[in-house]
C-alpha cells in the first residue's frame, strides 16, 4: 500500500505543501498545465531550490499580479477581490480538471466556509473568504489536490500539528495563534504549539490536513522510498520546511470499490406534533435534498413519548433542510453532527421477469458482487399493472435468483 505521511514538525502552510508534494515528485509542468484549466489569471507560479538552517528543498511562490499588472514579488494574500464559496465552486466546476481534482479541492473551501461561518456567526453562502479567496489561495488549494491526485496514494497520515505561538494580524484583527479559523480546522487533530513566537500553521493548511488525513500518528510504520522538503518563507532558529514521506507498507490496498465521504446528520426532537404531518415534512426533505430521512421513537423528560427525525445531507443542501425543520415542524432548535460514510460501490442493471422489466440495484465489495434488490418503485408499477401484489413478486424474483 502506498503511504503519504506529512511530517509537521514546522507547521505547514498553502505553499509549503506546494513545494514539499513537488519536491516529493510531481511534475511541475503536470502542475502548472493543469492549473491553467481554472479561470484564473494575473498570476505566476516561481518554483525554485532554496535551504532553511542546512535542509535543501523546494519553494514556491505564487506571485499575483497587481492592477497595473505587474507582480508584487511576494506571496501573499490580496483583500481587494472577495470571493464566496459560490464564486469559488462556479471557478473550479466550470474548469476541466478531473472530478477527483475538483471533489477534494471543493471539499477543501467548503470546510473554511463552515469554520469562518462558524467563528463570524454568518450563513456558509455568505462568507466572504479574504485570504482563503484570494487567488494565490485558491491555486494552493486546487494546486495540492492536483499534486494529491498526480501521487495516488492509498492512505494519507501525519505527525501531530505544530502551531507556533504569539499573535497573528488577519483580516478581521490580531489573534493569538492558533488563530480562529486554524483552531476550529484542527479540532480533534493533535497539536503541538510555542515552538517560534508566530503563526506556522495557516488556515490553507489545516484544512488541507482536514480534509485529507486518514490519522494523526507519530509511528512511522512504513518503507520509505522519497523523501520532499517544502521551504517556508522565514528563515527561524528552527528549519522553517515541511517533510514528505512517499512510502510502502506490506498492508493490502484498500478494496476500490469502497467508498468514503462525510455528511452531515441534522436532528431534532418532537413530542407536539400531528404524526400525519410527517409524510409531508419527509417528501420535502427529500426534494430538498436530503440523503436519506428516518424517524425513530424516543422518550423524552417527565416520560414523554417522541419522536426524532434524522437527517442526512450534505453542506450545499444544509439550509434548505435546516428551513423545512424549522418552519414545517413544530421543533424549537436542531442538532448538527458529522458524519463519515462508508459506501458499497453500487450498480444498476435490469432484468426481464415473467411481471416485466425491473431495475436492480447490485452492491459490490471485494470486486464482487455481494447483494442485489430489486427497486420497490418498479415492483410497485408492475404490481399495479399486472394486478399481483408486491409481496408476490418479491418472493417470485427470489426463487427465480
Amino acid at each position: 500500500m502506498k503511504i503519504l505521511y506529512y511530517d509537521c514538525f514546522a507547521g505547514i502552510s498553502g505553499d509549503m505543501n506546494l513545494a514539499a508534494l513537488i519536491d516529493l515528485g510531481v511534475d511541475q509542468t503536470y502542475l502548472i498545465g493543469e492549473l491553467k484549466k481554472l479561470s484564473v489569471n494575473l498570476y505566476e507560479i516561481r518554483i525554485s531550490r532554496d535551504q532553511r538552517k542546512g535542509i535543501t528543498g523546494t519553494k514556491v511562490d505564487v506571485i499575483v499580479a497587481s492592477e497595473d499588472g505587474h507582480g508584487d514579488g511576494q506571496h501573499k494574500h490580496h483583500h481587494d477581490h472577495f470571493r464566496t464559496l459560490k464564486n469559488i465552486k462556479q471557478i473550479i466546476g466550470k474548469s476541466t480538471l478531473s472530478e477527483n481534482v475538483k471533489g477534494l479541492s471543493l471539499d477543501i473551501f467548503t470546510r473554511l466556509a463552515q469554520t469562518e461561518a462558524k467563528i463570524h456567526g454568518s450563513a456558509v453562502d455568505d462568507v466572504h473568504f479574504h485570504e482563503v479567496g484570494a487567488v494565490d489561495s485558491i491555486v494552493d488549494i486546487v494546486g495540492a489536490s492536483i499534486c494529491l491526485d498526480y501521487l495516488n496514494v492509498d492512505k494519507i497520515f501525519c505527525s501531530p500539528v505544530q502551531v507556533g505561538g504569539g499573535f497573528v494580524t488577519c483580516a478581521h484583527g490580531t489573534f493569538p495563534v492558533p488563530a480562529p479559523a486554524t483552531a476550529e480546522l484542527l479540532k480533534g487533530i493533535p497539536m503541538r504549539s510555542g515552538l517560534v513566537p508566530f503563526e506556522t500553521t495557516t488556515p490553507t493548511g489545516a484544512a488541507i490536513l482536514s480534509a485529507t488525513v486518514s490519522a494523526f500518528t507519530e509511528n512511522i510504520r512504513f518503507i520509505a522510498k522519497k523523501i520532499g522538503y517544502g521551504i517556508g518563507h522565514r528563515d527561524t532558529d528552527i528549519p522553517n520546511v515541511l517533510r514528505v514521506y512517499l512510502g510502502e507498507t506490506d498492508e493490502e490496498k484498500p478494496a476500490v470499490d469502497v467508498e468514503t465521504g462525510e455528511a452531515l446528520l441534522l436532528e431534532c426532537n418532537i413530542d407536539d406534533m400531528n404524526p400525519e404531518l410527517y409524510e409531508d415534512v419527509i417528501e420535502q426533505l427529500f426534494k430538498s435534498g436530503a440523503q436519506d430521512v428516518f424517524l425513530t421513537a424516543i422518550i423524552m423528560k417527565k416520560s414523554r413519548p417522541a419522536v426524532k427525525i434524522s437527517v442526512l445531507c450534505n453542506e450545499e443542501t444544509r439550509q434548505a433542510i435546516e428551513n423545512i425543520l424549522l418552519l414545517q415542524t413544530s421543533t424549537l432548535g436542531l442538532r448538527t453532527f458529522r458524519a463519515s460514510k462508508t459506501m458499497l460501490k453500487r450498480a444498476f442493471s435490469k432484468k426481464s421477469t415473467k411481471y416485466g422489466q425491473i431495475t436492480f440495484k447490485d452492491a459490490y465489495y471485494g470486486g464482487k458482487k455481494i447483494k442485489s434488490k430489486p427497486e420497490y418503485e418498479d415492483v410497485k408499477k408492475l404490481a399495479k399493472k399486472t394486478g399481483v401484489s408486491i409481496q408476490e413478486i418479491y418472493e417470485s424474483l427470489k426463487s427465480e435468483n
